[in-house]
């Protein structure tokens, strides 16, 4: 039996001599991102296996702080994993407020709009 990349070279020709030169354009095109296809799988199935992996450390770190300050903690280290400072719970709902003072602020300009 003929190779995989074989075959599909001989359905675009098959297709590009029944059809015409612009579906065989369509067809050269699906072939390439077939062709491509398993290479995307297999990088999209390695980034989610890290990030399980990731995950699963997390939370096995988190398992390993039963005190009453690691929910703190935890927060702290998410936020030190994502590069960022640790803010106060009252900065949080600064931040919180004002968002939704935008969203307020879109929803009657759209409102207002004919």
């Amino acid at each position: 039996m003929p190779a995989p990349q074989t075959l599909m070279q001989a359905v675009v020709a098959r297709l590009g001599a029944r059809l015409g030169s612009g579906l065989l354009d369509a067809a050269a095109n699906a072939a390439v991102v077939l062709q491509d296809a398993p290479e995307q799988v297999r990088r999209e199935l390695r980034l989610f296996w890290d990030e399980v992996e990731r995950e699963a450390q997390r939370l096995e770190r988190d398992a390993a702080q039963p005190s009453p300050t690691a929910g703190a903690a935890r927060a702290g280290s998410r936020a030190d994993e994502a590069g960022s400072a640790v803010v106060s719970a009252a900065d949080v709902q600064g931040r919180i407020d004002g968002l939704r003072a935008q969203v307020a602020g879109f929803s009657r300009r759209l409102d207002q709009v004919p």
